[in-house]
């Protein structure tokens, strides 16, 4: 563990942190469903479209808070921050096999090594913050909804 940063510095740390976990979100941009997704069949579970911007707002912003609190007693050069970032590029690349390539077999494998690799980043996080851990759990919970519905959408089209 290291000396934890100033505050200064730890605000500037967590914008940073939310700018990069909004940025995974740029793939839903310019790939969003667009008629390809409104011409699926889909689970009977689907939550509604507007949902899922309010439920990714929340995420994104626990995702930078937990990243910060473990960046303030670990640095960037850690296994913990480096799973972290392993798992936010998985959730960029998801966005752009299921819209971009419409490739939901696929995009149901990666899903699977994201849910995993923000697993790991949880259980790296756990002995570092506790606060950390459970900030991310919510993320894991969600990812394990959007697993099923991945599933669901491959497995009726």
């Amino acid at each position: 563990m290291r000396n934890p940063p100033s505050s200064l510095l730890s605000l500037l740390a967590l914008l940073i942190f939310l700018v990069l976990s909004f940025a995974a979100s740029t793939p839903g941009i310019l790939f969003g469903p667009g008629e390809w997704y409104d011409s699926l069949n889909r689970p009977f579970f689907t939550p509604p479209n507007w949902l899922f911007g309010p439920a990714w707002t929340v995420l994104y912003i626990l995702m930078a808070i937990a990243a910060t609190l473990v960046w303030r007693q670990v640095g960037l050069r850690s296994a913990a921050m480096g799973w972290w970032f392993i798992q936010l590029v998985l959730n960029t690349l998801w966005t752009l096999l299921f819209f971009g390539l419409q490739a939901p077999g696929l995009a149901l494998v990666e899903i699977t090594l994201m849910w995993a690799a923000i697993l790991v980043c949880m259980l790296k996080f756990r002995p570092i913050s506790t606060t950390a851990f459970w900030l991310m759990a919510p993320y894991l919970a969600w990812v394990s909804f959007a697993w099923l519905l991945n599933g669901g959408f491959w497995w009726l089209n």
